[in-house]
């Protein structure tokens, strides 16, 4: 199997990274794995796509720090390949991290992955499910039941109405962006400063006003879905806890929060039944849920990272079922190749 994962940036990967874990696994079962960023494309006069690409050149991998030292450094496979050759294409990039002058590579891996599912190249996430996810209003398409009021405008006496209308406590944060980048929590006490709140986040475009979840005080769980279903491997669920850390009200671990073990609930359990029918229709195959109490606070659809931090609380590998899904997808297109749709091969 030959498996492309596109990333923003080679030079940024980490040894950390569930790309990188994934890429390792499948590298250790005998697979090709060629990684590839937002300048690598190109679409020739044949009309084929082809990148720029990089693979570490060993046949197996204990350590995820040599394998990106590898990959990163001399020793590796440097080919123009040609995408549409490939069986599987996983868009592993972050649009959020590419705002301003790299605008332009924010829709790089869905513009092209769309091509190259023409050709009958398995691309994960779907690139057209993932043009509809480009920001949070996203998130809105799904039940009511498992969303935290919300407003999303660039009015500030709406946002101070609803503030009002929530008893005086929100949350505010930008419509795009992610890793608790630009958060903030309003009380009764704001003030003067909800209005320089509101006017940091709408130099940027429109805000989300949320209600405040007081478990919210308690951290969050991230639950990774594959194919629509909690991602379980040898009887454990791929999930863990972040807790806050001190005063800030962000539980991400960019913002100091601390990891811990995740405690799962039927609650918990029910919100990704709740959310399955959408995630299979717009062909999302691996998604990150955040949960705060009974509601979601986020679905990570691009690049939902932490598979590590999975592992390190249930002492399970998470890689080894996602690449087994990858290889029965891989069998099935043998069969349907290009008469199957890449959103439905995506979630099977």
């Amino acid at each position: 199997m030959r498996i492309g994962f596109f990333v923003n940036d080679i030079k940024t990967e980490e040894p950390g990274y569930t790309t990188t874990r994934l890429a390792m696994a499948a590298i250790n079962r005998g697979h090709e794995a060629w990684i590839m960023d937002a300048q690598s494309f190109a679409y020739d006069p044949d009309e084929k796509i082809r990148a720029r690409a990089r693979s570490a050149p060993n046949a197996k991998y204990k350590s995820s720090d040599t394998y990106v030292e590898d990959l990163k450094g001399k020793k590796a496979k440097v080919e123009r390949i040609t995408v549409d050759d490939l069986d599987v294409l996983m868009l592993r990039n972050d649009p959020s991290t590419d705002t301003g002058l790299r605008s332009w590579a924010q829709t790089v891996g869905i513009n092209f992955g769309r091509i190259a599912m023409r050709h009958g190249v398995v691309v994960l996430n779907d690139p057209n499910g993932l043009a509809k996810a480009m920001n949070k209003t996203y998130f809105q398409l799904f039940p009511d039941e498992v969303r935290p009021k919300t407003l999303i405008t660039m009015d500030r006496d709406e946002i101070k109405e609803f503030a009002a209308a929530q008893g005086g406590k929100i949350v505010l944060k930008p419509l795009q962006g992610s890793g608790g980048q630009g958060v903030f929590l309003v009380d009764e006490g704001a003030g003067s400063n909800l209005n320089q709140m509101i006017d940091s986040l709408t130099r940027d475009g429109y805000v989300i006003a949320q209600e405040y979840l007081p478990a919210a005080s308690e951290g969050d769980t991230r639950m990774f879905v594959m194919n629509g279903q909690p991602l379980r491997h040898r009887g454990k669920v791929a999930a863990f806890r972040r807790v806050r850390s001190g005063s800030d009200m962000r539980s991400n671990i960019h913002a100091g929060g601390k990891l811990r073990a995740a405690e799962l609930t039927e609650k918990d359990f029910e919100i990704a039944e709740i959310v399955r029918p959408k995630l299979v229709e717009d062909g999302m195959f691996l998604v990150g849920l955040d949960i705060v109490g009974d509601k979601l606070m986020e679905i990570n659809v691009f690049s939902p990272g932490g598979l590590g931090s999975a592992q390190k609380f249930t002492d399970v590998n998470f890689a080894h079922p996602l690449i087994d899904s990858l290889e029965r997808k891989v069998h099935y297109m043998k069969y349907y190749d290009r008469s199957f749709s890449n959103a439905g091969m995506a979630t099977l």
